[in-house]
């Protein structure tokens, strides 16, 4: 009597996406490093995020009788030029970070990047064809170039364009920095999202031709719950270690542009315009605070977001398995 024969089951796509989720997270867990390193980063954005809570000062609260004053109980960091606190500024240059790089991905890299490479490598052709030309073109030329081209000649018109927008609503919006961010993030963006695109595509080509898109096909699914629901799961591992390395590149060119001085300017703080302003060897041999601070939270947040990159490349990346 032969054994009975039990039926085979059938692997559903959402189901294995499940699983991948749930063992690259616990391979991420795993890694003591790569936890360290974003529990640091969460620490340091996170205060950004709620910077006027955790901060006892103003950004911009000053105190001339104790202008450049060392680290100290009531100072921890020290205070500038204006007796303003040094710890409250690079808090509030943090959160100006946080906002730079989440709207430059979230506009770029994310919005633009997935949606136009789930197009390109879908429909193929003459679709693709346009999409990648046009980002090659871009990707051409140095980035950080275009940048300050579209910051110099943006900033001006929609800076007059908000401040009349200030005099009908008798608010004052260009004080809080929302034209530098708004500038800042459009610029980055334009520029971030061919990348992606590109990355998204090759996996888009290699996901279409599976049974469970074509399946998706018969069955009469539209064309965008089958990119929606069928397409994008699949290619979101490699999104999220590209986004998980971008971020480094995101930050640092947010906080280069203001080292120049065309990113994020005075009152509002920013890591890059902290240390533009106190970059001299005068400043360092008299009031060293005033630098190396900036420049030791600066290599922190970077050198974290590197180490996390890594970790989640290791984690994500089914090769590394």
């Amino acid at each position: 009597m032969q054994p009975e024969r039990t039926a085979p089951t059938l692997e559903l796509p959402g189901q294995r996406n499940r699983s991948y989720w749930v063992i690259s997270l616990r391979r991420l867990l795993r890694k003591k490093i790569g936890v360290g390193c974003l529990t640091i980063i969460l620490i340091m954005y996170g205060s950004g995020i709620l910077a006027p809570l955790v901060t006892p000062y103003g950004f911009n609260d000053q105190d001339l009788s104790i202008t450049k004053q060392g680290p100290s109980l009531a100072h921890p960091f020290g205070t500038d030029r204006l007796g303003r606190d040094e710890l409250t500024r690079i808090i509030y240059g943090l959160r100006t970070t946080v906002i730079i790089t989440i709207v430059t991905l979230v506009t770029g890299s994310l919005a633009l990047g997935i949606t136009l490479g789930l197009v390109a490598g879908y429909f193929g052709r003459s679709i693709d064809t346009l999409i990648m030309r046009v980002g090659e073109v871009t990707s051409a030329f140095p980035e950080i170039f275009l940048v300050l081209i579209i910051v110099s000649t943006l900033k001006a018109p929609i800076t007059d364009w908000v401040r009349g927008v200030e005099d009908v609503v008798g608010f004052d919006i260009v004080s809080l920095g929302v034209v530098d961010y708004l500038v800042l993030s459009l610029a980055l963006a334009i520029f971030s999202w061919f990348g992606m695109a590109r990355l998204v595509r090759g996996q888009v080509l290699q996901a279409r031709e599976n049974q469970y898109v074509e399946a998706a096909r018969a069955i009469g699914a539209t064309t965008p719950r089958i990119l929606a629901r069928h397409v994008l799961p699949n290619v979101m591992g490699p999104v999220i270690v590209m986004v998980s390395a971008g971020l480094a590149g995101v930050a640092g060119s947010e906080i280069f542009l203001s080292f120049l001085g065309i990113g994020i300017q005075p009152p509002t703080p920013s890591l890059g315009l902290m240390i533009f302003e106190n970059g001299s060897i005068s400043v360092l041999r008299s009031n060293p605070h005033l630098l190396l601070f900036p420049v030791l939270t600066l290599s922190l947040l970077l050198f974290t977001f590197n180490l996390l990159g890594d970790a989640v490349n290791d984690a994500f990346n089914p090769r590394a398995r």
